[in-house]
């Protein structure tokens, strides 16, 4: 690796596991284009060299996520965006906190079993790191050579409440359904006959009513009674001044009412779906869960005794306390959070209000001691998320985000191992920049971030430079443009919008392979290209028109009117303005690693790329590259993508974004209008553009 006469230290964290960052102070930050370059820009900004975009991918998708309402769901349905559970320091205890997912990614890795005393298995990565009473520890000792390091042994307890033996989560069968509607109408509802005379004749009364102040058991009950042909109205329930607004569903006719009672008539074989829908119902109706203590209450004895039964028949731990002065007496659960969580998933509430678990101490009662780590001997797909507070709770335990991933090299860098895990970080760039900035000769020149290597990598959720270089930046008075592939930028983007009101600002995503098998084969260190699509989603909706880099497109692979036609067609819906796209360009040291993949993954056509890259070519021939516009110029029209619409071009007015220097007199001093043609595009995993070699 080069001599970094600037640096300051040299730092390794559990964090990042397998990389070192070495913080370094920079000489410059604005880094000048060499005149002989084809980007249509004169200055970068790099505060890394290398990259840790790479990740170790981690879990099972079948691994149990902690959502911010207290329910669980599978992490393969986890999105960014998501509002899950996290954890953080507190002065007494860790708590857990709400957090929200800002990246995912995927690809195979060897799995291991992981089995704790109270029966919970997770399936993870040996990369991978949980919470223990004695630190963050991985799953397994490091298979790379690098030398030991903490992981799990059966000394150690993890920290959580753990999932407990699996539990057969129970559909919404038939049986649940009736077993909710008995439990809760039965204890919250009212059903009467009443007949009266009038003086006149005598009159039948059939009432059925069902009064709630949270909408989602109501509207649950409405619909499930619906799907038994009855049919309720809606009305405002009269309440106190102190007292939360409720609403009731309710019907007068006798055969409804009818039905309602014979639906909730309790039978006297009774399955455990059904006592699963009962538990939820009667949680709903007359539960509460005040300081993690889950009760339920009433004053009918036979309900107190089917809860009792219920609890019970899922080795849930209750026991009724003392009966009150008004005769309501409650059913309490016992076992802590671990037991709270395992009747939620078994019964599954509707009412959210009751199961967040935001700010509660972690206090971990269960059995999470480790029994036992077991290699199973092969690969899975797996998935890793990356959320606010580095951490997420995965099957009842505290889970780390995963960083390190030795696969990423990047261009204009070695395409040795140092750099794959040897970061280097400016950590003073910010304030180099403001200093250059401030130099009367500097023009305030438009600005490009993200073409040497990624402002967004996984890193910068460490070192947090971008906010301080688009400060910067926007003091100033300088236009810039960022190219990403990282979904960290959406952390940014108030930030962004804010300065786009003082300068021009461009953003743009780079999205290759949309297709995800290939993409977790070719780049499976990268977000997905979900991830990807959300992150220019949401940018869209903050305003910005965001170009999306479409490249490289790979010859044979990702070439085909569907694949293409595909990919523009999610660019669009996602809100993207235009596209650039561009033919695979293997530059040296590249081209072998790629041969190398095509010969593993794809054989049949290595005889065809030696054909379209013979010797030391390093792009395709100029035929392929004619015809790949030939297709591509169509598609762009049809989908809107390139960049001609009246909105993106008005006459007379230069604008900023992000194009190929294939155009008629391109303006170098601001990004103005240019035609979306193709350009070459070269190949690594989570590589980007090359711009000016990085200084210090």
């Amino acid at each position: 690796m080069e001599r970094m006469d600037g640096l300051v230290r040299s730092v390794t964290t559990p964090e990042f596991a397998g990389m070192t960052f070495h913080e370094v102070l920079a000489k410059s930050a604005l880094n000048r284009v060499p005149g002989v370059s084809a980007m249509p820009f004169d200055w970068t900004v790099n505060p890394y060299r290398g990259c840790t975009h790479a990740c170790s991918y981690c879990l099972s998708p079948d691994t149990s996520i902690l959502l911010a309402d207290g329910r669980q769901a599978p992490l393969r349905d986890i999105r960014v965006g998501d509002d899950i559970i996290g954890t953080e320091e507190g002065t007494t205890y860790r708590r857990y906190v709400r957090t929200t997912v800002r990246a995912v990614w995927s690809t195979r890795k060897r799995a291991f079993r992981v089995t704790l005393g109270d029966g919970t298995e997770i399936v993870a990565s040996a990369d991978h790191r949980f919470l223990t009473d004695r630190g963050w520890k991985h799953v397994g000792e490091t298979t790379s050579g690098g030398g030991r390091r903490p992981h799990l042994t059966p000394t150690n307890r993890l920290q959580g409440f753990g999932n407990g033996s699996p539990a057969s989560l129970p559909e919404t069968t038939a049986e649940w359904r009736r077993g909710y509607v008995t439990g809760m109408v039965r204890g919250d509802g009212t059903l009467f006959h009443k007949s009266y005379d009038d003086g006149h004749r005598v009159k039948d009364i059939h009432r059925f009513r069902l009064a709630l102040a949270d909408p989602e058991a109501l509207d649950l009950t409405r619909a499930l009674l619906a799907d038994i042909g009855v049919t309720t109205l809606t009305r405002p329930f009269a309440t106190s001044p102190t007292s939360r607004p409720m609403t009731a569903i309710h019907t007068a006719r006798r055969a409804d009412v009818e039905a309602i009672e014979s639906y909730i008539a309790v039978p006297p074989q009774r399955s455990g779906e059904w006592q699963a829908g009962f538990l939820a119902g009667i949680f709903d109706a007359e539960g509460s869960c005040s300081r993690g203590v889950v009760r339920v209450s009433n004053s009918d004895e036979e309900l107190l005794g089917l809860t009792l039964e219920a609890f019970g028949r899922f080795g849930l731990d209750a026991v009724r306390e003392p009966t009150r002065e008004n005769e309501v007496s409650s059913i309490r659960l016992r076992g802590g959070l671990a037991a709270r969580q395992r009747f939620f998933r078994v019964a599954r509430p509707a009412i959210t209000r009751k199961l967040s678990m935001a700010d509660g101490a972690v206090k971990t009662h269960a059995d999470l001691r480790v029994m036992s780590v077991v290699d199973l001997g092969y690969e899975i797909d797996m998935i890793d998320i990356t959320t606010g507070t580095g951490d997420f709770i995965a099957n009842g335990v505290i889970s780390h985000n995963c960083f390190a991933r030795k696969t990423h090299e990047y261009l204009d860098l070695d395409y040795g191992a140092d750099f794959d895990s040897q970061i280097v970080v400016k950590v003073n760039v910010a304030e180099v920049l403001r200093g250059e900035l401030r130099r009367g000769s500097w023009a305030r020149e438009p600005v490009m971030l993200g073409t040497n290597t990624d402002p967004y990598q996984r890193a910068e959720g460490r070192y947090k430079l971008m906010p301080q270089i688009i400060g910067a930046l926007t003091d100033n008075g300088t236009p810039f443009s960022i190219l990403t592939k990282g979904t960290l930028l959406r952390r940014d983007l108030p930030l962004l919008t804010d300065a786009a009101q003082q300068v021009r600002v461009s953003l743009a995503m780079s999205i290759a392979v949309f297709d995800d098998a290939l993409q977790h084969s070719i780049e499976p260190g990268t977000p997905s290209a979900d991830a990807r699509l959300e992150t220019v989603r949401a940018a869209a909706a903050a305003g910005f028109r965001v170009t999306v880099f479409l490249m490289p497109i790979l010859p044979h692979l990702t070439d085909s009117i569907p694949a293409l036609d595909d990919a523009l067609a999610r660019i669009r819906a996602a809100g993207a303005a235009r596209v650039v796209y561009g033919a695979l360009h293997l530059r040296p040291g590249a081209k072998q690693w790629f041969l190398q993949w095509l010969e593993r993954e794809h054989p049949h056509l290595v005889s065809s790329y030696r054909g379209l890259y013979p010797g030391v070519s390093t792009q395709a021939p100029k035929a392929y590259r004619t015809w790949l516009g030939k297709r591509m110029r169509p598609l762009l029209r049809m989908h809107r993508l390139d960049g001609w619409d009246e909105d993106d071009h008005p006459r007379g007015r230069p604008q900023p974004g992000l194009a190929s220097r294939e155009q008629a007199t391109p303006d170098r001093r601001g990004l103005g209008p240019v035609r979306t043609t193709g350009v070459a595009a070269s190949i690594r995993p989570g590589s980007c553009r090359r711009a000016s070699p990085p200084s210090f």
